[in-house]
């Protein structure tokens, strides 16, 4: 019997970013050694790349199954988008779906969204998904799990972002103050601690922006960085900043890896469940200036 090839889809595949590093993780992980093939498209616009471009990816899919391949999706797959669990060809091998369940009530109107609307869509793609897909789901985290039914959990696999974790050696000496990852997106920017980062300019610390441009005068942006180079300047970094609405990004992990201390807001620290010595509430500019002192 001829074995059919294997062929996925990402939205993102690319070394520099979280959605693409999760991907490659997921075929790591799961596809180590084998032959497939990925398939993937370069959109440097927001609004084109999660919402025109995963619906390429599905055409996509399509044209690969008609191919006699197997397919699957790595990425972009937030639970709320049924509309791509709903399209997809039947028996797709999904990669780890995301999102997050914590929202910022800053932005108004995408507060209402998530709050009222997100838990029905979350619903109406669990049904989807159960009705379409037999196979084992995989989860990014387990922020989502109080939506999920007692028949979804029990065939998944949660906080895939946690498996196989490995510490890098430790570095003697420090000389980066904090390294903080920034990106443009309505609810991570309502997390995002912009007045933190304008009081810590002020002490004349060494800050480095990775990811999106951060217009704040003190810091320096380096923009997007390749895996090793981004895990080098952890290396010789002291602190990072964990937004609330995903604790445990990929980003704030190779942080920990690296021996990283994370500044997080108190009221989250009762989300922390891991690595709990690495994480610092700190809420004062005067207790973060001693921190440093240390």
């Amino acid at each position: 019997m001829i074995k059919k090839k294997l062929t996925f889809w990402a939205c993102d595949y690319s070394g520099k970013t979280g959605e693409g590093n999760l991907s490659r993780k997921f075929i790591h992980q799961n596809y180590k050694g084998k032959k497939i093939q990925i398939k993937t498209i370069n959109a440097k616009n927001f609004f084109k790349h999660k919402y025109i471009i995963p619906f390429i990816g599905i055409i996509n899919c399509w044209k690969y199954f008609f191919k006699n391949h197997n397919v699957g999706y790595l990425n972009y797959l937030p639970l709320w988008n049924f509309l791509i669990f709903l399209l997809l060809p039947p028996k797709t091998k999904l990669g780890p779906i995301t999102g997050g369940a914590l929202y910022s009530k800053t932005n108004k109107i995408n507060y209402f969204i998530r709050k009222f609307f997100f838990p029905l869509f979350y619903k109406l793609s669990e049904f989807i998904i159960n009705l379409r897909f037999e196979r084992k789901l995989t989860f990014s985290t387990d922020l989502l799990k109080k939506y999920l039914s007692n028949k979804t959990i029990n065939k998944s696999e949660f906080n895939f972002v946690l498996k196989n974790i490995k510490f890098k050696r430790k570095r003697g000496f420090k000389d980066i103050d904090f390294l903080i990852y920034y990106k443009i997106h309505n609810n991570k920017s309502s997390f995002f601690n912009y007045n933190l980062i304008n009081d810590l300019t002020k002490l004349n610390l060494k800050i480095i922006i990775v990811g999106d441009k951060l217009k704040i005068k003190g810091v320096k942006n380096l923009g997007y960085l390749s895996q090793k180079k981004l895990s080098i300047l952890q290396s010789r970094s002291k602190y990072s900043l964990c937004s609330g609405e995903n604790i445990y990004s990929l980003f704030v992990l190779e942080c920990i890896t690296n021996h990283v201390k994370i500044i997080i807001n108190k009221n989250y620290m009762n989300k922390v469940n891991f690595f709990k010595k690495y994480f610092i509430t700190l809420d004062k500019l005067k207790l973060i200036s001693k921190k440093l002192k240390m």
